[in-house]
């Protein structure tokens, strides 16, 4: 079966969307079903089937490109809370996620940085991780 193939995306996506998120992929997935099972359908399968299981990238690399897009953003607290968790457990060191977040302040503003810091004192606290502030040299 090719990974284009809908039963092989769907398998891909819940397994990437599992290791990334744990449970909390799944409960935003489910949490549609009511209302719009097909946007479930498609984060499982073409955000997570097939861009983020894609092997030319580390998982910890795509999930801090997706914190930046998500701080960017300004506007997405929820799903930058789950990338930041998600992030974490693929293996990003919280000091990368802050520096990440940081970075965002040169192009998205300081607002959408000092959400994003927010977000990531919100996980992190929740995680129990301390964080002490790099100084720069």
């Amino acid at each position: 079966m090719s990974a284009t193939e809908p039963d092989s995306r769907r398998v891909k996506g819940i397994e990437t969307l599992e290791r990334i998120t744990g449970a909390a992929g799944n409960t935003v997935v489910n949490s549609l079903s009511d209302i719009s099972p097909e946007l479930g359908d498609w984060i499982v399968d073409f955000a997570y089937g097939d861009v983020f299981s894609r092997p030319v990238i580390a998982l910890c690399t795509r999930e801090l490109a997706t914190i930046s897009a998500l701080t960017a953003l300004g506007n997405a607290q929820p799903q930058l809370t789950v990338h930041i968790e998600g992030a974490l457990n693929v293996g990003c060191k919280p000091e990368e996620i802050v520096e990440i977040i940081i970075q965002m302040a040169v192009y998205a503003g300081f607002p959408s940085a000092l959400n994003g810091i927010s977000a990531a004192r919100e996980v992190f606290a929740k995680r129990g991780i301390k964080i002490v502030a790099a100084v720069p040299e």
